[in-house]
């Protein structure tokens, strides 16, 4: 191939960071009704210790009370109510299987929602567990905030070697007002030498690979998305809840991915 060609076409593809200028794999919710089940399934129940966080939700299958798309967004809508044995029910929703990367630019607009015990996040866990289970496996959390510390989001990677369980995680946090009432852009950037987290295309937090071992950086495997909207748990729940903030509705405009430049 001729080279002017070459980089000519590898500019098209490509942008200056090393990442793919458009997505790879996306959903800009723009239909209506349940979420793109080509893209999305769900976490079901209560899981274990209520995911192992204490949460008191009970996420459902597919019910478009607590999970529909409208206006060009997700909702999550965590709603005060009896069903199977929990308080509150709530969605969700993981690509495993669907959209499973390793390495990329991953982004997320959205809007948390307000009150008391609402916890929401966007987040990835590993699709195969290579490691063994959680923490060693790896955790990479690109929006995570708590109703009782309005506007205050985190971005957080947890591994064997650090995780909050024995105090070392690795974490930043940033106040941002308006987060409850407009929509930002959260980001990770994640290639094989480091994880980068950004709020509004600004850096908020990094993490390198200290070339150690998998118990410091396992993050050599597929991932794959979770969006959801906990109740209460360890950390949602730490200032009590507020029942009269449910239900509480977690908005996302959309989700893309741009693949990594080898």
């Amino acid at each position: 191939m001729n080279m002017i060609l070459y980089f000519f076409l590898t500019s098209l593809l490509f942008s200056p960071s090393g990442f793919t200028k458009k997505p790879i794999w996306a959903d800009e919710f723009n239909y209506e009704g349940l979420p793109d089940p080509k893209k999305w399934s769900y976490d079901v129940g209560n899981g274990n210790n209520g995911w192992g966080n204490q949460e008191l939700q009970y996420y459902t299958n597919a019910r478009k009370e607590n999970a529909f798309v409208s206006n060009g967004t997700l909702k999550i809508r965590a709603i005060k109510e009896s069903y199977e044995g929990q308080e509150y029910t709530s969605a969700r929703l993981v690509s495993k299987k669907k959209g499973d990367f390793k390495y990329g630019r991953f982004e997320v607009r959205a809007k948390v929602p307000t009150g008391r015990g609402t916890w929401p996040a966007v987040w990835m866990l590993p699709t195969d567990w290579e490691y063994g289970g959680w923490p060693s496996s790896g955790e990479i959390d690109i929006l995570e905030h708590v109703g009782y510390d309005p506007d205050v989001v985190h971005i957080s990677v947890h591994t064997k070697a650090y995780h909050h369980s024995i105090g070392t995680q690795k974490t930043a946090s940033r106040k941002l007002p308006g987060a409850t009432n407009s929509f930002h852009l959260y980001r990770v950037d994640w290639t094989p030498t480091y994880i980068k987290g950004f709020v509004d295309d600004v850096e908020l937090f990094h993490f390198d690979n200290e070339g150690e071992d998998k118990n410091a950086w396992p993050f050599d495997q597929k991932f794959h998305w979770l969006i959801n909207l906990a109740v209460g748990g360890m950390w949602g729940g730490q200032k009590g809840i507020d029942e009269a903030a449910f239900p509480a509705e977690f908005e996302v405009d959309y989700v893309r991915v741009y693949g990594w430049k080898k």
